[in-house]
């Protein structure tokens, strides 16, 4: 399908949804793939069903919002697989409440992980990438950080960051012959989209009907694909680029 065979692609969050489907893609086309979550399970449930299909994937246990574990598992990759050529900042967590009951602790620990863990690992991957003449790095935003929505103050602000980190990090490392792009999904079939779901009082169903033009909610293999081609050779031209992945849900402010 993509010209990742060979090449080292570590993933965070990839104990399920988005992250486990790119893990999964990535392994099904020939990469070596670095399984990282905070829940060891998940993680190695991921690994398991990797090498059920024939693939090669490792899983490291990882807070994103620790620079020492930034360090460890990167070094940890570099031993196992001898480089790195992709990272995918997939880690993150979602809250829905008016910005009148959004606590501080709530902010700071969705911004620690939404937004310092890429911070965190572009810094780190930058020399590895650099090592191997050039990467990508691809970084998991939101539609809501293109669109406002009631109750997202926290999400989508982290998810705007998320957006301007790339292009700066694109404009940055573009000498180095290192790509930075972002995705920006809709809601996707995962624990967020039944969160999502519960707070508006719709179903999936419901949901995907009012979101979508194409009348269904985004499957986690929908963004899977566009990550795995912004990790291959086919996109060697493609940075600082803003993948929405939406259905065509178009432009207006959103109303969830």
């Amino acid at each position: 399908m993509t010209h990742v065979d060979g090449k080292v692609a570590v993933v965070t969050g990839a104990g399920a949804g988005i992250g486990r489907a790119t893990a999964e893609l990535f392994a099904a086309n020939g990469a070596h793939v670095v399984v990282t979550d905070v829940r060891h399970e998940e993680g190695e449930e991921t690994v398991r069903r990797i090498a059920d299909a024939g693939g090669t994937a490792v899983f490291l246990p990882h807070d994103v919002s620790s620079e020492e574990d930034w360090v460890r598992v990167l070094a940890a990759t570099k031993d196992r697989f001898g480089g790195i050529d992709v990272l995918v900042n997939n880690a993150g967590i979602y809250v829905i409440a008016p910005v009148t009951e959004t606590t501080l602790d709530q902010w700071n620990r969705l911004f620690s992980i939404n937004v310092t863990g890429p911070f965190l690992g572009a810094k780190h991957v930058v020399p590895y990438l650099a090592e191997r003449g050039g990467g990508s790095i691809i970084n998991l935003s939101s539609v809501a950080g293109l669109l406002g929505a009631a109750g997202h103050a926290c999400y989508g602000a982290s998810k705007g960051a998320v957006r301007i980190l790339t292009k700066d990090l694109a404009a940055e490392l573009g000498a180095q012959n290192i790509r930075v792009n972002s995705i920006h999904p809709t809601y996707v079939k995962t624990a967020m989209a039944d969160y999502g779901a519960a707070v508006a009082g719709k179903t999936l169903e419901e949901m995907g009907r009012q979101m979508s033009v194409l009348g269904r909610l985004a499957e986690p293999e929908d963004v899977a694909n566009v990550i795995v081609f912004l990790a291959a050779d086919e996109s060697a031209y493609l940075t600082g680029g803003e993948f929405v992945v939406d259905g065509g849900g178009g432009t207006s402010v959103l109303a969830v």
